[in-house]
């Protein structure tokens, strides 16, 4: 009678552990289906809103210009590109002059600019796409292309400015208006000037001529 009843005391026990088993394992499945598994995106890459973006060389990007159209950027493959943040009210504003000047002595030989206004510094951009034309053609007569205002930092960063300064060799962020950035005929970033560098300073002027002996 007494090995029954530890019999009887043995499957008991073995029936509550596998019991206690099973609820332990199905509270893991509940958590696990409460946390989604991860996952790991390519350092290439990044998201904008709900899209990922491939990070090559300005040639991939399309940019909406001054009037709203879609402008491929492939489409100045083979220049020597000369990239810059721009505002209306800044007290670097005056450097869209020296700008226009490289443009004008150099666009011959393949050398163009890429104005991209923002508002992220002193909120010296504050106009529209329309405003910020009238102003920059008839103070300036600017000739080189002028895009869409963006947001060159932040959260909001447009991928453009992601892959400027967080995937060439110039990486941090834009500090102030007309920051510059240059590129080779090969779509290389090769150099980065500070907001107060001016257009016309001997080191720029050699760097962009420099730039253009080298062939496509």
């Amino acid at each position: 009678m007494f090995h029954i009843r530890a019999l009887a005391s043995k499957t008991l026990f073995l029936s509550l552990s596998v019991m206690a088993v099973i609820v332990y394992f199905s509270s893991l499945d509940e958590k696990a289906l409460a946390h989604p598994p991860i996952t790991l995106t390519s350092s290439t890459s990044h998201v904008n809103g709900d899209r990922v973006v491939q990070l090559a060389q300005i040639y991939d990007f399309t940019m909406d210009d001054i009037d709203g159209k879609p402008r491929q950027l492939r489409e100045f493959e083979g220049k020597v590109v000369m990239i810059v943040n721009t505002a209306s009210f800044c007290g670097n504003t005056p450097q869209y002059a020296g700008l226009q000047t490289l443009y004008e002595r150099y666009r011959e030989q393949g050398f163009t600019i890429l104005a991209f206004p923002a508002n992220d510094f002193g909120k010296q951009e504050p106009g529209d796409n329309k405003e910020i034309a009238e102003f920059c053609y008839t103070k300036y007569s600017l000739e080189f292309p002028l895009f869409s205002k963006i947001t060159v930092v932040g959260d909001q960063k447009h991928p453009l400015y992601r892959y400027l300064t967080e995937h060439t060799s110039f990486q941090g962020e834009i500090t102030w208006n007309f920051q510059k950035f240059l590129v080779n005929r090969q779509g290389k970033v090769i150099a980065r000037y500070a907001p107060k560098e001016q257009p016309l300073t001997p080191r720029i002027v050699d760097d962009i001529e420099k730039a253009l002996k080298t062939s496509s």
